[in-house]
């Protein structure tokens, strides 16, 4: 009986450390940026949970897209953060 769950405990040892080091965590990546409306002039703030890259050039290429289908201008990205 001892043997056989030192079998299991050792199996299931081997099964955690190697899904650790398999599925590395993800660090989420979010912009902080200004944008526009015009007509009447609307001017927004806001954070952006952004996919890929955490780089500013990564955050425009998906804010402009992101903003353009609700009407809105990018004007800037103020920051990007990995949490």
């Amino acid at each position: 009986m001892v043997c056989v769950m030192n079998r299991f405990a050792l199996s299931l040892a081997v099964t955690a450390s190697l899904t650790a080091t398999a599925l590395p965590a993800q660090a989420a990546c979010y912009a902080e940026y200004k944008a526009k409306r015009d007509n009447p002039l609307e001017l927004y703030y806001d954070v952006a949970k952004i996919s890929g890259p955490c780089t500013v050039k990564n955050a425009k290429a998906q804010l402009r897209k992101r903003l353009k289908a609700e009407g809105l201008t990018l004007l800037k990205v103020l920051s990007v953060t990995e949490n």
